[in-house]
């Protein structure tokens, strides 16, 4: 395998240091269009995973400023919610015209704290952002209720479409910059407004949308961001009883603490969790483009991708085929400095990721194939959290390889025989976010769509997404919907509204229940 020393562009990796230092010197967090400190008498540092060196140091929020958050949100909620829809449209187009301009620095700060390629993050993560801002600017202005009817006799009915309130979100580190648009934009699109904690690891695009927010126009306290530790403030914005809706993102094990938390004030609940993706190649599957996918599949992000390809179930006559030659692409997969151009990938989050990630592996030894990779590089790269592109195959079904979600660059390749046996296997997981399917016949394409049992299903691709199509799990990854019109409804409330057009009507009714007076 070819791997690049780290020898990247360290000119543009030095100035994305200093202009963060400079530009979030004022405090990391952003209450009420301003950015203020943290008041937990406690700090945190944005750790470079490629290198391991800290970059930035800022103040954890504590419950204290929780609350602030949630009482700016609440007050600009009354203005921001009885904006017309035009009004609220207007300023999204503003909002990702500002974006664009920072696009940039954007596509910098988020390599820089994640570890991801600048390639990624100049081409996928920021212009997704933009185009996912552009979406709900068009999106405002379509906030339907139901056309009016009499259906009570003399009685007019109808159903209007209503913002939640304060909602209160909590993302991720792996994508931080797009599932802060994601959880942002549906949620203020509909006229609420909201309180945003990032995580503690990756608060830096998180800050700067919402400073862009601010530049564009959008009023003060209508987006906030506290990025504190999930114990203190997650934990005090899920159970806050001014937070009307809480959306979360993350592990299904912490989801359901977020659960825990929320029905105690029987909040509005959107959870997007963990993932457990198949990849299912049926013999008549084009298998260049099979392996190329799954490669691309699995490898996305790091493999920090729920919907990343990890469960390979590959028809028998194709099986030894295609473990080889997905093994032979891996290994000209280039990890690297992510700031260098030739860079395919980058390290994982952090160091105590990339342990967790081979201890899967390591513990797989005993009862599968490590066809590649399953270690970490040395030389140049030996102080970054990296762990090179790794193969695994013919672990048991049942085995931990293949039933828990590994959250790194580790593809689990099983055969199959029969067509049932391939969508048996593909459902056999307590997950349902995403799948794909691989067959050049459309029948068996057809079949696929219709009974692997996940909130997406690719066939003969796996991984893109795009604004206008909604993303969200079954069964235990969660429920709710992310991005398009769908997760633009999330963050709604119904509203039967119902009129007596005659009085006549009323005293008949009265004297149904009542009797004569």
């Amino acid at each position: 395998m070819d791997i690049p020393g780290n020898t990247g562009e360290a000119d543009i990796r030095l100035r994305t240091q200093e202009e963060l230092r400079e530009r979030f010197a004022d405090g990391a967090q952003y209450i009420a269009g301003s950015p203020v400190r943290g008041t937990s008498g406690r700090t945190h540092a944005v750790v470079d995973p490629s290198t391991g060196a800290e970059v930035f140091t800022y103040d954890l929020a504590g419950a204290e400023d929780v609350d602030r958050a949630v009482a700016a949100a609440r007050a600009a909620f009354p203005d921001w919610s009885a904006a017309t829809p035009g009004e609220r449209s207007d300023a999204l187009h503003r909002f990702a015209a500002v974006l664009a301009g920072h696009a940039e620095d954007l596509a910098r700060l988020e390599s820089l704290q994640c570890g991801k390629p600048l390639k990624l993050t100049r081409e996928f993560d920021v212009p997704g952002t933009i185009d996912n801002t552009a979406f709900f600017a068009g999106a405002a202005r379509h906030l339907q209720g139901q056309a009016a009817g009499e259906y009570s006799g003399d009685h007019t009915s109808y159903v209007r479409r209503e913002p939640i309130g304060v909602v209160g979100s909590v993302a991720p580190w792996n994508y931080p910059l797009q599932m802060a648009a994601w959880k942002i934009l549906p949620a203020i699109a509909a006229g609420n407004t909201i309180v945003l904690k990032p995580a503690e690891l990756t608060p830096l695009t998180s800050l700067l949308f919402a400073r862009a927010a601010t530049e564009a126009g959008i009023p003060d306290g209508v987006i906030n961001v506290v990025t504190g530790a999930g114990k203190e403030a997650g934990e005090r914005l899920v159970g806050h009883p001014d937070v009307a809706m809480t959306s979360f993102t993350g592990s299904t094990a912490v989801g359901k603490r977020v659960a825990e938390i929320a029905t105690a004030t029987v909040k509005r609940l959107h959870l997007e969790l963990g993932g457990k993706a198949p990849f299912v190649v049926f013999d008549d599957a084009d298998l260049d483009a099979a392996v190329n996918g799954a490669v691309a599949g699995a490898l996305i992000n790091t493999g920090q991708d729920c919907t990343a390809a990890t469960r390979a179930y590959v028809q028998r006559p194709l099986y030894e085929e295609f473990v080889a030659r997905t093994a032979a692409l891996m290994e000209t997969v280039r990890l690297g400095d992510p700031f260098a151009a030739g860079t395919d990938l980058g390290p994982l989050i952090s160091h105590v990721q990339r342990d967790r990630v081979a201890g899967f592996v390591d513990r797989a030894r005993a009862y599968a194939r490590v066809v590649t990779g399953g270690e970490a590089p040395g030389g140049d790269l030996k102080d970054g959290a990296y762990y090179r592109p790794t193969l695994v195959a013919d672990a048991p079904q049942d085995s931990e390889i293949v039933q828990s979600e590994i959250f790194g660059p580790v593809l689990v390749v099983l055969p199959f025989d029969g067509d049932d046996d391939g969508i048996r296997l593909a459902n056999d997981t307590p997950y349902g976010l995403a799948a794909s399917a691989w067959s050049r016949d459309v029948y068996r394409a057809g079949r696929a769509t219709r009974e692997i049992r996940a909130g997406c299903v690719w066939i003969n691709d796996h991984i893109p997404i795009i604004s206008e199509m909604p993303h969200g799990g079954f069964q235990q990854s969660g429920f709710g919907k992310d991005m398009s019109a769908y997760s633009f409804e999330e963050y709604t409330q119904i509203k039967h509204v119902m009129f007596d057009n005659t009085a006549v009507a009323r005293k008949d009714w009265h004297r149904t229940i009542f009797g004569d007076r």
